[in-house]
């Protein structure tokens, strides 16, 4: 699947890259949208040289470079998934219910299996094929309460050369025996895993409690204690996704005002911190978390599957909340990107929120990168960062070709794209300046 690297390359074709927020309007912000009907991307080594105009860079490059032709196509940076759990691929589509009882129903026993290395390498194998097939070059992922899930994952990605985060679940109870940490002995195994992997090529750790109901007050509280030390480590748990959910940490909790003073008590909130879901927040909540530097990850297809609630997006800007998207599988319906925009439209829609191709695209480039504090090497193509693209097709199917070939605007365009477009839209996915995945012919 993956071919053996060459010191320089140049990707030929239309090009399109976000250089900031292009706002909620039809037509994008000024100088926030960078797009090039016949560009040329420079590769060498894993990062970018330049980007321009073909014609332009051409003059400059060796006489013997080798150019991949995409020039029906549209590249793009790797998009990037901001809340995934790889341990529940195989979950995926399973009979819907509410949140508690999916978990106890479905997840924990999906689970339980990775406590065999064997299983978490296969498993961490597939899931990485099905996300470079949609596109997808980054994401921060939850592994299980075995260490050696951990392992399992982080050894996949570096073989492939993918920036990603990850990190072991804490929970100290309400789950079964065979997933219950130790209370501080799964903060020892995670200290490990941040030794082995934190910073380690394209790696990086995330700090993981599943949700403040599966944690004592003693495993949150140390878990703040090692990010108050590290403070270039990432934090992932959930944060107001479910009714029922709330209100029982209402009841594990009585001394806290509300669901998200849990984290907050514990040092949990700050500027890498990612709260998946945080549908049911009012708006204090929302600018305290804005006040942090925090973000949430919007689970379009996830809310809508186990029935949790319609995510208002546009509260949270006018709080001044960073929010990002994300599949959420297994209780996301596609780990494709494709399919989160489309779920996230039609949500906004049933909220009065239209959202445009233009947001939706730079959401899953250069705005989750942002959000992931890490648009420093990622979600735009520019000199110096990081060779991740996707190059999307936009005739992948007999219905998309009749469509795009209607199309008089990039926008029009990319919103075909953004609603009838999966992962057979994906042509070819690049990553750290190497190509890993190729669609069949």
């Amino acid at each position: 699947m993956t071919d053996s690297r060459t010191s320089m390359r140049v990707l030929r074709g239309p090009l399109l890259s976000f250089d900031g927020d292009p706002g909620d309007g039809d037509a994008p912000a000024p100088g926030s949208v960078r797009h090039l009907e016949d560009g040329a991307v420079w590769l060498v080594d894993g990062h970018v040289r330049a980007v321009a105009d073909y014609a332009e860079l051409a003059p400059h490059l060796p006489a013997d470079i080798e150019v991949v032709d995409y020039s029906d196509k549209l590249m793009m940076p790797g998009f990037i998934d901001s809340h995934v759990h790889y341990s529940q691929l195989d979950i995926m589509a399973s009979y819907g219910r509410q949140l508690l009882d999916w978990l106890n129903d479905y997840t924990f026993p999906a689970e339980c299996r990775f406590a065999e290395r064997a299983h978490a390498e296969s498993v961490a194998e597939a899931f990485l094929n099905e996300t470079l097939r949609a596109g997808t070059t980054t994401a921060q992922v939850f592994c299980t309460s075995h260490p050696g899930s951990v392992d399992a994952f982080f050894t996949a990605a570096r073989g492939r050369g993918l920036r990603m985060l990850a990190g072991k679940v804490l929970m100290d109870r309400h789950a079964p025996e065979a997933l219950v940490d130790d209370t501080l002995g799964g903060l020892r195994d995670s200290e490990r895993l941040i030794g082995d992997w934190h910073g380690k090529g394209r790696l990086g750790y995330s700090l993981t409690p599943r949700f403040a109901p599966t944690s004592t007050r003693e495993q949150l509280e140390a878990t703040g204690a090692v990010l108050r030390n590290a403070p270039d480590l990432h934090l992932q748990t959930h944060l107001s996704e479910n009714e029922g959910e709330i209100a029982w940490v209402a009841e594990l909790f009585p001394e806290c005002q509300d669901y998200l003073a849990v984290y907050e008590r514990y040092g949990l909130v700050g500027p890498r911190s990612t709260f998946a879901h945080g549908i049911h927040l009012d708006q204090p909540m929302r600018e305290r978390l804005a006040g942090a530097g925090a973000s949430i990850a919007f689970c379009p297809t996830s809310n809508l599957f186990l029935g949790s609630g319609l995510f208002d997006r546009q509260a949270c800007r006018e709080a001044g909340l960073a929010t990002s998207l994300a599949s959420d599988v297994g209780a996301g319906t596609d780990l494709s990107g494709l399919a989160t925009l489309k779920a996230a439209y039609q949500v906004g829609q049933l909220l009065g929120q239209p959202l445009t191709a233009w947001q939706g695209f730079y959401r899953l480039t250069l705005g989750n990168a942002r959000a992931l504090h890490l648009d420093d090497r990622i979600g735009r193509l520019r000199e110096g960062g990081e060779a991740d693209i996707v190059v999307l097709d936009p005739a992948a199917t007999p219905l998309l070709a009749r469509r795009t070939a209607r199309c008089q605007t990039l926008a029009e365009r990319l919103f075909a794209l953004m609603m009838l477009g999966d992962d057979r839209a994906v042509y070819a996915t690049w990553a750290d300046g190497r190509k890993v995945h190729q669609r069949a012919a």
